[in-house]
């Protein structure tokens, strides 16, 4: 049975889909996704740019649609609608489950959360799932507004200063000190590039139809190995000086130190906590980075909209934020949910079939590579009235509502989402109020330049001048 399109737009209802989930037919049944009438070369590049390259391939094909590249390489499936991602990132993972790029980094970082097969994730899931309650995180969250302050303090008035960077210093400063208990701005640079490296290297291999053999030797492995073992290395003087002293100022490493499974009551091992806490640097550096980045420089492109959260911080009485205030920054959590749309941190969520599958009425066979396009949805005109234009009020609470749980996914879903998304959300908008409450943004590049090595960050500098504000 073919599908046809009922409705302009790229949202596209799929009547046999409709047809199998009511009759329960069998995935076997079910046609294959069509495939993808782009020219070869621009399925590959969509494919290895896969954040903007979702939309040709949904666009030219459908919500489910195969992008073969190359013969001895599986088969690539973008979902791109709601419906189709449901069926990707809402499954069990005894049908779908974590693909290359997580045994990618797996081989190169250890165990982690986001990295595990799901039989050994499950129990790491449920020790370290209690941490992360939003009554948790505000004890993590509080070095963000202190970094705000420390970096927007050095800006002088009038100053050109480059918003990519300067969120990178102040989020890799918050996150180790609420992650490692360590002023480490001396070395901040260091981590922040062993961390470009190994994530790059591993979206990099991931995303190669042919990988040379592990076992082979090359420039490019040897420098993440390197990366990787530097950055361990800290984790583990923080591991171990935590053990040797209960009362150090190592807040989650204590936590993680503390956790067990409330099934079997084991904790983690130092080097099970090791590769956690690299998971962490790895994920909320990049991410609250370029999510700080993007925010202040729609601000900055969007003066009336700046002065709204700047009015709802002054109203603060001219203190500080801090974690009880979250309540009284409404709109500003709106900013960040609109920045969130348009920059999500993850375009993309890869899985893999491990038994053959319907996804969007499709039959998707075993093997296959699944590509939930998180960035395609957050565009799609068929979704959201003016999709490329910044309108936080899309996100107040009534309208909040009448959005479908699928088409808004910042932090991913299903049984395996971010589990740091409220503490990722709390430090945003904290180290907003409190830049916003410094300084006055105009940007000055007309874009934001975007690139996937791993997860969303600027490709290249974004400069924006600052005036500073009255204390």
């Amino acid at each position: 049975m073919r599908s046809r399109r009922l409705r302009a737009g790229s949202e596209v209802v799929i009547v046999v889909e409709r047809l199998h989930r009511r009759s329960g037919i069998a995935a076997s049944s079910a046609p294959l996704p069509l495939r993808c009438p782009l020219p070869f070369l621009q399925r590959i590049r969509a494919i290895r740019e896969y954040h903007t390259g979702q939309i040709p391939v949904r666009d030219a094909g459908g919500p489910v649609t195969a992008a073969m590249w190359g013969p001895a390489a599986p088969m690539v499936v973008f979902a791109t609608s709601p419906a189709a991602i449901h069926d990707v990132l809402g499954r069990s993972d005894a049908f779908i489950e974590k693909g290359i790029v997580h045994r990618e980094m797996r081989w190169l970082m250890g165990d982690n959360l986001f990295d595990l097969p799901h039989e050994p994730w499950l129990p790491r899931r449920r020790a370290v799932q209690p941490l992360f309650t939003k009554r948790h995180v505000r004890g993590f969250a509080g070095e963000m507004v202190g970094a705000a302050d420390a970096v927007a303090g050095e800006w002088g008035d009038g100053a050109v200063v480059d918003l990519d960077a300067q969120c990178r210093r102040l989020t890799l400063r918050a996150l180790s000190r609420s992650i490692l208990g360590l002023d480490i701005d001396d070395r901040a640079d260091r981590i922040g590039e062993n961390m470009r490296i190994a994530n790059g290297y591993v979206a990099d291999r991931a995303l190669r139809p042919v990988r040379a053999p592990r076992v082979v030797p090359t420039p490019a492995r040897a420098r993440a190995r390197a990366a990787v073992a530097s950055t361990l290395g800290l984790a583990g003087e923080v591991v171990a000086a935590s053990r040797n002293n209960p009362d150090g100022a190592a807040p989650l490493v204590r936590a993680l130190m503390e956790a067990a499974d409330p099934q079997t009551g084991r904790t983690l091992t130092d080097e099970e906590i090791c590769a956690e806490l690299l998971v962490f640097i790895g994920a909320g550096y990049d991410t609250t980075a370029t999510t700080l980045a993007y925010t202040l420089w729609e601000l900055g492109r969007n003066p009336e909209i700046q002065a709204a959260v700047r009015a709802e911080v002054d109203a603060l009485g001219g203190r500080p934020p801090t974690p009880d205030d979250l309540p009284a920054l409404t709109f500003t959590v709106q900013v960040l949910h609109e920045a969130l749309r348009l920059c999500p941190p993850a375009p993309a969520v890869g899985r893999e079939a491990v038994q053959e599958v319907l996804v969007g009425g499709f039959r998707i066979p075993r093997g296959t590579i699944l590509i939930a396009g998180t960035y395609a949805v957050h565009r799609d005109p068929a979704l959201w009235d003016d999709p490329l234009t910044f309108v936080p009020d899309r996100f107040r609470p009534d309208r909040m509502r009448s959005l479908d749980r699928w088409q808004y996914l910042p932090f991913g879903a299903g049984p395996r989402s971010c589990v740091g998304d409220h503490f990722a959300m709390l430090e945003a908008t904290l180290a907003l109020a409190g830049i916003v409450r410094a300084v006055a943004v105009e940007s000055v590049r007309p874009d934001f330049p975007t690139a996937v090595p791993f997860t969303m960050v600027a490709a290249a500098p974004v400069p924006a001048r600052v005036r500073r504000r009255a204390a």
